[in-house]
Protein backbone atom coordinates (compact mmCIF):
# COMPACT_ATOMS: atom_id res chain seq x y z
CA UNK A 1 0.00 0.00 0.00
CA UNK A 2 0.90 3.66 -0.62
CA UNK A 3 2.54 5.50 1.87
CA UNK A 4 -0.05 8.08 3.82
CA UNK A 5 1.60 11.40 2.24
CA UNK A 6 0.75 9.75 -0.63
CA UNK A 7 -2.71 8.56 -0.21
CA UNK A 8 -3.42 11.94 1.46
CA UNK A 9 -2.42 13.85 -1.74
CA UNK A 10 -3.98 11.55 -4.19
CA UNK A 11 -7.18 11.95 -2.01
CA UNK A 12 -7.25 15.83 -1.91
CA UNK A 13 -6.10 15.96 -5.54
CA UNK A 14 -9.38 14.02 -6.10
CA UNK A 15 -11.41 16.34 -3.62
CA UNK A 16 -10.21 19.68 -4.78
CA UNK A 17 -11.19 18.49 -8.69
CA UNK A 18 -14.68 18.03 -7.77
CA UNK A 19 -14.70 21.24 -6.06
CA UNK A 20 -14.88 20.18 -2.12
CA UNK A 21 -13.18 22.63 0.31
CA UNK A 22 -10.19 21.25 2.27
CA UNK A 23 -10.19 22.61 5.58
CA UNK A 24 -7.47 21.59 8.50
CA UNK A 25 -10.70 19.78 9.79
CA UNK A 26 -11.32 17.27 6.55
CA UNK A 27 -7.43 16.92 6.38
CA UNK A 28 -7.15 15.55 9.87
CA UNK A 29 -10.40 13.21 9.91
CA UNK A 30 -8.48 12.13 6.29
CA UNK A 31 -5.07 11.69 8.38
CA UNK A 32 -7.02 9.62 11.12
CA UNK A 33 -8.53 7.19 8.97
CA UNK A 34 -5.33 7.12 6.93
CA UNK A 35 -2.98 6.45 9.78
CA UNK A 36 -5.10 4.28 11.76
CA UNK A 37 -3.72 0.33 12.10
CA UNK A 38 -7.34 -0.24 13.13
CA UNK A 39 -10.99 0.04 11.45
CA UNK A 40 -11.76 3.45 13.71
CA UNK A 41 -15.78 4.10 14.19
CA UNK A 42 -16.93 8.03 13.24
CA UNK A 43 -17.09 8.41 16.92
CA UNK A 44 -13.28 7.37 17.52
CA UNK A 45 -11.87 9.25 14.41
CA UNK A 46 -14.43 12.42 15.71
CA UNK A 47 -12.86 12.51 19.65
CA UNK A 48 -8.96 11.70 18.10
CA UNK A 49 -9.54 15.08 15.81
CA UNK A 50 -11.36 17.06 18.84
CA UNK A 51 -8.16 17.07 20.33
CA UNK A 52 -6.67 19.49 17.43
CA UNK A 53 -10.22 20.85 16.28
CA UNK A 54 -12.05 21.13 19.41
CA UNK A 55 -14.94 22.33 17.21
CA UNK A 56 -15.51 20.16 14.90
CA UNK A 57 -18.55 18.42 15.43
CA UNK A 58 -19.77 15.28 14.65
CA UNK A 59 -21.68 15.93 11.62
CA UNK A 60 -18.41 16.85 9.97
CA UNK A 61 -16.86 13.62 10.53
CA UNK A 62 -19.89 11.87 9.07
CA UNK A 63 -19.55 14.28 5.90
CA UNK A 64 -16.09 14.00 5.01
CA UNK A 65 -16.69 9.62 5.63
CA UNK A 66 -19.99 10.09 2.95
CA UNK A 67 -17.77 11.79 0.85
CA UNK A 68 -15.02 9.91 1.28
CA UNK A 69 -17.57 6.71 0.26
CA UNK A 70 -18.79 8.16 -2.60
CA UNK A 71 -15.37 8.94 -4.06
CA UNK A 72 -13.94 5.50 -3.22
CA UNK A 73 -11.60 6.08 -0.86
CA UNK A 74 -13.07 4.46 2.17
CA UNK A 75 -14.92 0.94 3.08
CA UNK A 76 -17.53 0.65 5.27
CA UNK A 77 -17.86 -2.54 7.48
CA UNK A 78 -21.30 -2.78 8.70
CA UNK A 79 -22.45 -5.02 11.75
CA UNK A 80 -26.08 -6.24 11.98
CA UNK A 81 -26.28 -4.68 15.25
CA UNK A 82 -26.33 -1.60 13.64
CA UNK A 83 -22.73 -0.36 14.05
CA UNK A 84 -20.41 0.57 11.28
CA UNK A 85 -16.72 0.93 11.24
CA UNK A 86 -14.29 1.98 8.35
CA UNK A 87 -11.05 1.00 6.51
CA UNK A 88 -9.03 3.87 4.81
CA UNK A 89 -5.84 1.69 4.13
CA UNK A 90 -7.69 -0.48 1.78
CA UNK A 91 -10.47 0.79 0.54
CA UNK A 92 -11.27 -1.69 -2.25
CA UNK A 93 -12.93 -5.24 -1.26
CA UNK A 94 -11.10 -7.37 1.23
CA UNK A 95 -11.97 -9.60 3.56
CA UNK A 96 -12.10 -9.09 7.30
CA UNK A 97 -11.79 -10.90 10.21
CA UNK A 98 -13.78 -9.64 13.15
CA UNK A 99 -13.64 -11.08 16.99
CA UNK A 100 -16.56 -11.61 18.28
CA UNK A 101 -16.00 -10.76 22.08
CA UNK A 102 -13.89 -7.02 21.58
CA UNK A 103 -14.22 -6.36 17.67
CA UNK A 104 -11.38 -5.72 16.55
CA UNK A 105 -10.99 -6.29 13.21
CA UNK A 106 -7.82 -7.58 11.03
CA UNK A 107 -7.36 -7.99 7.24
CA UNK A 108 -6.37 -11.47 6.70
CA UNK A 109 -4.36 -12.58 3.47
CA UNK A 110 -6.31 -14.89 2.17
CA UNK A 111 -4.72 -15.89 -1.72
CA UNK A 112 -8.37 -17.97 -2.57
CA UNK A 113 -10.21 -15.06 -2.67
CA UNK A 114 -9.68 -14.39 -6.54
CA UNK A 115 -10.31 -18.00 -7.34
CA UNK A 116 -13.87 -17.86 -5.39
CA UNK A 117 -14.43 -14.65 -7.42
CA UNK A 118 -13.51 -16.00 -10.74
CA UNK A 119 -15.42 -19.48 -9.94
CA UNK A 120 -18.94 -17.37 -8.92
CA UNK A 121 -18.52 -15.62 -12.49
CA UNK A 122 -17.72 -18.59 -14.10
CA UNK A 123 -21.42 -20.40 -12.67
CA UNK A 124 -23.16 -17.36 -12.80
CA UNK A 125 -21.99 -15.27 -15.51
CA UNK A 126 -22.48 -12.52 -13.20
CA UNK A 127 -19.53 -9.92 -13.27
CA UNK A 128 -18.38 -9.34 -10.07
CA UNK A 129 -18.20 -5.33 -9.53
CA UNK A 130 -17.62 -5.94 -5.66
CA UNK A 131 -17.75 -8.11 -2.98
CA UNK A 132 -17.40 -8.43 0.86
CA UNK A 133 -16.13 -11.06 2.88
CA UNK A 134 -16.32 -11.33 7.20
CA UNK A 135 -15.35 -14.00 8.59
CA UNK A 136 -16.36 -14.15 12.34
CA UNK A 137 -14.25 -15.58 15.38
CA UNK A 138 -12.64 -14.76 18.38
CA UNK A 139 -9.37 -13.64 18.38
CA UNK A 140 -6.31 -14.89 20.32
CA UNK A 141 -6.56 -12.58 22.98
CA UNK A 142 -10.01 -13.03 23.81
CA UNK A 143 -9.30 -16.69 23.73
CA UNK A 144 -6.43 -16.36 26.48
CA UNK A 145 -8.70 -14.49 28.94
Amino acid sequence: MKNIQSRLDEILSKLRQRDFRITPQRIAILKAFLQSQDHPSVEQVYEEVRVNFPTTSLATVYKTVNLLKEIGEILEICFSGGGRRYDGNKPYPHPHLICTRCKKIIDPKISLLDQITAEVTKATGYRIESHQVELYGVCPSCQNK
